[in-house]
């Protein structure tokens, strides 16, 4: 993509796509070293957590719990930290819903849910009222290897190396640890005037990517289900 890439609705979601999907799966999948976004992981080489980020650098109100939403503080995020899944329905907002496929989440009640377009999402939830306001899941297929998200790199590099990429702010990158996943999360403000919460982890085999979106004047009116959204999500059933 370029770097100066003009971001309309629909190209950023393709960008999102592409990037997520394709330089990340390509990181891990290469054989050779690479660079992308601006850090490297060297062929085979599992960068760690413990020695590199002990701590989420960038926080949003620190510990929320309120309402069952689910952010942990600087201070308490560490590698051994074992956040619960979040389960409130926020009110009636959230609906429990469980794919086939091996995963769960609580998702928006009363949202356009649409399955997988080939080499897009797995999974769409779209607002009824703005489509602008839309939750993406996908997935796809790793080396049996490839067992955690920290292959990428410290939460925050692969943060700030997305915004870059994509002409955004990194509001915030945070790592959490739940039922034995290493999930990182993201909070970008993009100059198109969208605003996007995004999930990465790794389970079964494959590379989850699950993005939350919204324009940014609504954002503050969305944040909370977003992210009770994101820490909903599980890729197993059990």
């Amino acid at each position: 993509l370029a770097a100066n890439l003009s971001l309309t609705h629909k190209s950023y979601q393709l960008e999102t796509n592409t990037i997520i999907m394709g330089r990340f799966i390509n990181l891990i999948l290469a054989a050779a070293p690479l660079t992308v976004s601006g850090f490297s992981v060297p062929n085979g080489e599992v960068v760690s957590r413990r020695e590199s980020f002990a701590k989420a650098a960038s926080v949003i109100g620190g510990t929320i719990a309120a309402g069952g939403l689910v952010m942990p503080s600087a201070a308490s995020a560490t590698v051994t930290d074992e956040t619960p899944i979040v389960t409130t329905r926020q009110g009636g907002l959230l609906e429990k819903y469980q794919d086939s496929r091996g995963w769960k989440i609580m998702a928006p009640s009363g949202w356009n849910g649409f399955d997988g377009e080939v080499g897009a999402y797995d999974k769409k939830w779209q607002d009824l009222v703005d489509p602008f306001d839309n939750i993406k899941l996908s997935s796809t297929p790793v080396k049996s290897t490839t067992t955690s998200i920290d292959i990428l790199g410290p939460v925050e590099e692969v943060g700030a190396s997305l915004a870059g990429k994509r002409d955004a702010k990194l509001i915030a990158a945070l790592e959490r640890q739940t039922e034995g996943i290493l999930f990182y999360t993201f909070d970008f403000a993009l100059n198109d005037g969208t605003h996007q919460l995004l999930l990465l982890c790794v389970n079964k085999g494959k590379i989850w990517s699950l993005d939350a979106s919204t324009r940014e004047k609504r954002y503050s009116k969305r944040k909370e289900l977003y992210y009770n959204v994101l820490g909903s999500f599980m890729p197993k059933l059990s």
